[in-house]
């Protein structure tokens, strides 16, 4: 199989101010992402769980063909983002609304992804519609040293019947020799409106402090990056108050969390998802202090971005400027996903 070296392709140049004046700095850049992939099921009916709800079964005819489709789709976005920059697909990418492993395995065996040699960390979740998390990575870049499952408790306010609902996913390992950890998340709807369902995103938050917390208590320098469709946004008290995510990257400090989604959505007014008429920026890629530090010998933060290209923006009728999603008034549209990807670049100097 034909590995591609990114080294030998795509170099950042960059000019740093120092005590001499401007100087030209040679760094190696690699995309990290999210990417809610809606709805992403085959079309097998697995009675554990509740797939036949899915858009894709509910069809009934042609289910293999838009199954096909679909998955290619995935693929095209997948290839697309981070490439401007680093001429390569996410050496890292989370991804939520997924029925199984065997989706993911579809997905990243598409031609357009194959030679890219991904790897999958999946866990089965107890999510009552059977969609999980998961984490896409490149092998020649990255190897995993731990993975683990971290199981959400949640209840209905009304019942107390626990509320099943996605795990979120915990991955350690190298990047190429440097240890970074990544957990990725899809927390709780806001079925029954936003006020009555924050109580199970404050949960979610809360478990994600505390992996974050253990992370840092054995390594109060590590690199964490947190990521997913949180169902809120950068200013909501899940994100703002429980993960005390900084709006400033300046004034983060040790042990802090930086979200350069803050001032996309408060400032800027951009969003991932759109629901009548109003945007939200639900998907989000936070990270620790250490990848703020201005030493570029190891992996630090560049650039962080909404990859929302014109191809994946509806065009016309009621939904016109919002995601193309794939599934629509009971049908197929051959469209994409209703959440724009999100991604960061990461930066290392070069010496040459």
């Amino acid at each position: 199989m034909k590995k591609i070296t990114l080294l030998a392709t795509v170099f950042l140049m960059l000019g740093l101010v120092n005590m001499h004046g401007q100087e030209k700095k040679k760094f190696k850049i690699h995309t990290v992402a999210f990417y809610n992939l809606e709805n992403l099921f085959d079309t097998i009916n697995d009675p554990t769980k509740n797939d036949e709800a899915s858009p894709i079964m509910e069809m009934k005819i042609k289910t293999g063909d838009i199954y096909k489709r679909k998955v290619h789709n995935m693929a095209r976005v997948i290839a697309d983002i981070g490439f401007e920059a680093s001429h390569n697909s996410p050496v890292l990418l989370g991804v939520s609304e997924v029925e199984n492993r065997e989706v993911l395995e579809d997905v990243v065996n598409d031609p357009l992804l194959l030679e890219k040699d991904y790897g999958i960390v999946h866990y089965d979740s107890p999510d009552g519609r059977g969609i999980d998390v998961a984490l896409l990575y490149q092998k020649q870049f990255f190897t995993p040293l731990h993975t683990s499952s971290h199981e959400l408790k949640i209840y209905d306010d009304d019942t107390r019947e626990r509320v099943h609902t996605r795990d979120q996913l915990l991955v350690s390992g190298k990047l190429e020799g440097e240890m970074i950890h990544l957990i990725v998340n899809h927390w709780p709807s806001r079925r029954g409106g936003e006020a009555r369902s924050r109580p199970k995103r404050v949960a979610a938050a809360k478990l994600n402090k505390r992996i974050i917390d253990s992370l840092q208590s054995l390594d109060p320098y590590a690199k964490i990056f947190t990521m997913g469709d949180l169902n809120d946004d950068p200013t909501n008290a899940s994100v703002k108050d429980v993960l005390k995510a900084d709006k400033d990257k300046d004034k983060v400090g040790f042990k802090g969390i930086y979200n350069p989604y803050y001032s996309m959505f408060k400032k800027d007014g951009l969003g991932t998802t759109a629901y009548r008429d109003a945007w939200s920026l639900f998907d989000q890629i936070m990270f620790t202090q250490p990848f703020l530090e201005k030493d570029y010998s190891s992996w630090r933060y560049y650039q962080a971005g909404i990859y929302n290209k014109n191809y994946l923006v509806n065009k016309e009728g009621r939904y016109k400027g919002y995601p193309l999603r794939s599934f629509a008034d009971g049908g197929f549209t051959d469209g994409f996903s209703d959440h724009f990807p999100v991604y960061v670049y990461i930066i290392k100097e070069v010496q040459d």
